[in-house]
């Protein structure tokens, strides 16, 4: 690290005032803030409730998102691998030819020829995610003068990880240009906005670009097709998704083809232990996301149907298939869209899960459902939170009263 501490002590003057970057001061104390500690801080803690500042939330949701990441580099890479097998290709492109070079190969057996596999197609993504969303941040803040902070290394990571492993770049970073200025930007930047702007960033790419976003699994392979498990579930349920040579257990870990991020759900639940643990997200959301899931699919259970087999898809699959536990653990639990009161956590909670079963199963043109529940809670979070606070200014009133 003392090369870079001796790297950033040189170009500092440069971003000083009066220095040639003035007006990309902030984004330099970014990156001097995130790898080394300040040298003026607070002589106490700044908060009211806790010691946590945004740099250590960020941080914090950063190391939580991990096993998912690492989980989805190494899936992209095995399904692509199994692929090429099944299909009796030898794979072509600068990814194959770089894993030969390595000695690594297209080897669906080796771990780390997958991960590698993996990689190749999910650090060109978060780059273009990184430098496309970066310079909108960088451009707003030199705008408005005020400092670049740590929020959009969470939201490039979780953009990133919603998407499919070969999704073109320039969608990439029309996606998260959309996402950052419409999103977050024009609201006033970080802790003003919404909507969760990585979310609001991949609704715009599906929208735009159902082709790429929807139908057709996401295997990183070309001339490769097939339904998803949720297109499956869609249109012959659970049968169906085992008839393809999926189990639940393959869900459950992640062996199963998605968008990057959101296959594994015990890697996004060791991830929901770690933000609980550190008191990061909120549980409340958590619990009662799964709680209003479980309630309306066990009513459609219940009522059945004869033309829709979505309706007998037990709440187990539905809590592994998808991007059903990415949004629960990391999307709804956004501190600044989802609501602010306990009550109001609950109520929120509650909604998203009854939307995310309700567009699955009656809507099945799209099964997936979980990013546009949470976006509709996010845009009820306000009022559910307002609603709370006028009952219990009331509920006070009458006690006065008495």
């Amino acid at each position: 690290m003392r090369p870079i501490r001796k790297m950033l002590d040189r170009l500092e003057p440069m971003f000083t005032r009066g220095g040639r970057f003035e007006k990309f001061g902030a984004l330099y104390e970014m990156v001097d803030t995130f790898l080394y500690t300040p040298s003026v801080v607070a002589p106490g803690a700044p908060h009211a409730r806790d010691a946590l500042d945004i740099k250590r939330v960020m941080t914090f949701v950063v190391i939580a998102v991990l096993p998912a990441a690492l989980m989805g580099m190494y899936n992209v890479g095995h399904q692509a691998s199994l692929t090429l097998e099944a299909m009796g290709l030898p794979g072509e492109g600068w990814r194959v030819e770089l894993l030969q070079a390595l000695g690594a190969g297209v080897d669906p057996g080796s771990v780390g020829g997958c991960l590698l596999h993996g990689a190749l197609y999910f650090l060109p993504i978060y780059i273009v995610t990184m430098a496309a969303g970066g310079l909108w941040e960088v451009i707003f803040a030199a705008t408005r003068n005020h400092e670049v902070n740590e929020g959009f290394l969470v939201t490039s990571m979780l953009f990133a990880l919603t998407l499919p492993p070969a999704i073109p770049l320039w969608q990439v970073a029309l996606g998260i240009s959309f996402g950052v200025v419409i999103g977050k930007e024009v609201f006033g930047g970080t802790g003003k906005n919404f909507l969760n702007p990585a979310l609001v960033g991949r609704a715009f790419l599906f929208f735009a670009y159902p082709g790429e976003m929807s139908g057709d699994v996401w295997v990183a392979v070309d001339g490769y097709t097939g339904a998803t498990a949720l297109a499956l579930a869609s249109t012959g349920g659970v049968e169906a998704i085992q008839a393809a040579g999926i189990s639940w257990t393959d869900a459950f870990i992640g062996n199963l083809p998605g968008s990057i991020g959101e296959t594994s759900a015990l890697a996004c639940l060791a991830g929901a232990l770690f933000l609980v643990y550190t008191g990061v997200a909120s549980w409340r959301i958590m619990v009662s996301v799964l709680l209003g899931m479980i309630l309306t699919t066990l009513l459609f259970n219940a009522v059945g149907s004869a033309d829709n087999p979505f309706y007998d898809v037990p709440w187990y699959w539905h809590a592994v298939l998808g991007g059903y536990a990415f949004g629960l653990v990391f999307m709804a639990t956004d501190p600044v869209s989802a609501a602010m009161t306990d009550t109001g956590r609950w109520l929120y909670g509650l909604l998203i899960g009854f939307m995310v079963s309700l567009i699955r199963v009656v809507n099945p043109a799209y099964p997936e459902g979980m990013m546009l529940a949470i976006l509709f809670g996010n845009a009820l979070a306000p009022l559910i939170d307002y609603g709370v606070v006028q009952a219990n200014v009331r509920r006070r009133a009458r006690r006065d009263a008495a």
